[in-house]
């Protein structure tokens, strides 16, 4: 797992590297993970411009794509995947959704997510991404397209590149056979990224008067996020395997094509 150094691309990581149960290793410059990429200028990044990216996967609800268009590589195919559309329609936008206006707004943060009330509203979205049916579609699209002939390079990402992409890293990585550990050193990595694209609204958000563990409890993840959703999956499905077989509807066939194509051994 190897951050890739980038001026337009927030939070860009290769997940190449990351061993697995069986003495392998994923595949290097096939599956790549980043944060938005509005500002995504190949002509002025030559190091991004050589990973040769073929699909984007973007997570991000609507109201974000509009604000922030992708910039996707020339010849490059977007595949849109819309996880938290359902809770949107039904009136809830979720706090990984708007981040920059609540760092905008510290009284409303604190409101919504001081006093550990941010703990336990990541830990309801993180279930979400299990038991929603945008979710589930979005995650399935997401792994369905990772396995087509020519699809990679392929890039996935939401806003800040942590959490709708901490948990599509999480399900690759598990039905690849990273362990347990490996999958939760990947998904805590990102923190230092993060924190670095957000230090200038963090810090606007103390200077307006924001608690710092408020606005750090917005932008980073926590280890109690990723067993949120993990939990889900053992009480719904008993294991990864069956969460992405029979709650994502990836045929057996498909993942076994993800497997061969995603691992070097």
């Amino acid at each position: 797992m190897n951050a890739i150094p980038s001026t337009t691309v927030a939070n860009l990581r290769d997940l190449g590297g990351i061993p697995l149960a069986d003495g392998g290793t994923v595949r290097s410059g096939v599956l790549l993970r980043s944060g938005q990429l509005h500002r995504l200028d190949l002509a002025a990044d030559p190091a991004v411009a050589a990973l040769g990216v073929r699909t984007v996967v973007d997570f991000r609800t609507a109201a974000e794509r509009d604000a922030r268009p992708d910039r996707v590589p020339p010849g490059g195919r977007l595949l849109l995947a819309d996880v938290l559309a359902d809770q949107v329609a039904a009136g809830r936008m979720p706090a990984a959704a708007r981040l920059r206006q609540l760092l905008a707004d510290p009284a409303a943060a604190e409101k919504e997510l001081g006093g550990g009330r941010g703990r336990e509203m990541f830990e309801s979205i993180y279930r979400a991404f299990v038991v929603t049916d945008s979710a589930r579609a979005s995650y399935g699209a997401f792994l369905n397209e990772l396995a087509e002939p020519g699809a990679t390079p392929l890039l996935f990402h939401c806003t800040a590149g942590k959490d709708r992409t901490g948990w599509a890293a999480t399900i690759v990585l598990s039905v690849l056979g990273a362990s347990p550990d490996a999958v939760r050193a990947e998904y805590l990595s990102v923190n230092a990224a993060v924190r670095e694209a957000f230090a200038p609204l963090v810090e606007g958000f103390t200077l307006q008067g924001g608690r710092p563990e408020t606005a750090l409890g917005m932008i980073g993840v926590a280890p109690e996020y990723l067993a949120a959703a993990l939990d889900e999956v053992d009480a719904r499905y008993g294991s990864m395997e069956a969460y992405v077989t029979d709650g994502l509807g990836v045929n057996p066939s498909t993942l076994s094509r993800l497997r061969d194509h995603l691992t070097s051994r």
